[in-house]
């Protein structure tokens, strides 16, 4: 499980990265970046995988003899997912503004745009 999970990360990570090198559109380059950022939610997933490991919940008997998982890593994994859909929500406002003051979102007009 654990080298499926690091392949498909580094799988993730490595489209993400070309879909931004190769866009001719700004919501194309926000959708790949998506991408790229969900190929961090599996890396970090596939770094706190622990097989036969069970939740972090401890009963009223207390500490258990099984290994849990680490919780860190799942509160980690939330607060990537929270801060991924904020930078996307953020740029594609930031993409419909670009879209209304310059009427393209292609940037090789917008780099013309400069002078």
């Amino acid at each position: 499980m654990t080298v499926v999970a690091w392949t498909v990360a580094g799988w993730l990570v490595l489209v993400g990265a070309l879909g931004i090198v190769r866009s001719r559109d700004l919501v194309h380059t926000v959708v790949a970046l998506s991408v790229a950022q969900s190929g961090t939610y599996v890396l970090l997933i596939a770094a706190g995988f622990q097989r036969g490991a069970t939740v972090p919940i401890l009963g009223a008997g207390g500490a258990g003899s099984s290994p849990v998982v680490d919780p860190l890593v799942q509160a980690m994994v939330l607060t990537d997912i929270v801060v991924s859909a904020t930078v996307t929500a953020l740029l594609l406002a930031l993409t419909i503004q670009i879209a209304k003051r310059h009427g393209t979102v292609d940037p090789d007009e917008l780099r013309a745009l400069r002078g």
